[in-house]
């Protein structure tokens, strides 16, 4: 089947095929396996390599800068291009609050705070302009950066969160884990169960399947000493990595129509 990268809705304005993956099992496997990565990569980066926190931070952030442009001129759902982009927001956003935390000494309780109401602000600002908040509707520009910064405050915030559980409160990384795996649970019991809000359910387990990430990635690398598995950064991430590449490869030769599908029932929707 021949797709085309726009189409014309019956407004007369012009939209992209909607822009992100369909909401499936693998969907939320790689985005538990991405928010790990950020966790480790970043770690690996700034203690192994010694780029250290501002170095790392300038690398990782022109590395997004530069495929998240090419995420925004893409026509179309491009699965390589989604992740990768997915994986380094992932870092940036762990970098952000580490720098806040690190260099400047501000509370995790601060952070925690500051990038939830930054994300609600993101979402208020996003429905008042696009009356939806919908991941299947991603079909415009101004829809797509909207999506993008309310992930990169969920990746922020969720990082916070979970080094305020896992650190703050003392909780530690594998009860942080479960914590997070508990009410990622309730939330998915509420939606299946109980016919919670599709987009309400949607974007909670997507805040809480961040610290759940760096909570279980922590518990992977971190020495034995410090409460962790003492896997190290390089194993865990290279091990992650490598499944999403081929979860991702899976999703490239298997789901290649699904899109088109995506958008028309998006087109009928808003």
């Amino acid at each position: 089947m021949t797709t085309h990268s726009y189409q014309q809705t019956t407004q007369g304005r012009t939209e992209m095929l909607n822009k992100v993956p369909e909401v499936t099992f693998c969907f939320w496997v790689i985005k538990i396996m991405a928010t790990t990565v950020g966790e480790t990569a970043a770690d690996f980066l700034n203690f192994d390599l010694h780029f250290g926190l501002n170095g790392t931070s300038l690398l990782m952030s022109a590395l997004l800068a530069a495929f998240l442009l090419m995420q925004l001129r893409a026509g179309k759902y491009v699965p390589w291009l989604y992740w990768l982009v997915v994986v380094l927001i992932s870092i940036v956003g762990t970098l952000i609050t580490d720098g806040l935390v690190d260099n400047f000494g501000v509370a995790l309780e601060t952070t925690t705070i500051a990038f939830g109401l930054a994300l609600l602000a993101t979402f208020a600002i996003w429905y008042a302009r696009e009356r939806t908040l919908s991941m299947h509707s991603i079909v415009t520009t101004s829809r797509e950066l909207y999506y993008w910064a309310a992930i990169l405050f969920t990746f922020a915030l969720g990082t916070a969160a979970g080094d305020l559980a896992a650190e703050g409160l003392q909780l530690g990384y594998a009860t942080s884990t479960l914590l997070f795996g508990a009410l990622i649970a309730a939330v998915a019991t509420a939606y299946y169960a109980f016919k919670a809000n599709a987009v309400l359910a949607f974007w909670i387990a997507y805040v809480l399947t961040r610290p759940l990430g760096a909570s279980f990635g922590d518990y992977l690398s971190q020495a034995v000493a410090d409460g962790g598995l003492g896997l190290g950064t390089v194993a865990t991430s290279a091990v992650f990595l490598a499944t999403i590449a081929g979860v991702v490869l899976y999703l490239t030769r298997t789901r290649p129509a699904v899109q088109m599908q995506t958008a028309n029932e998006s087109g009928r929707r808003h």
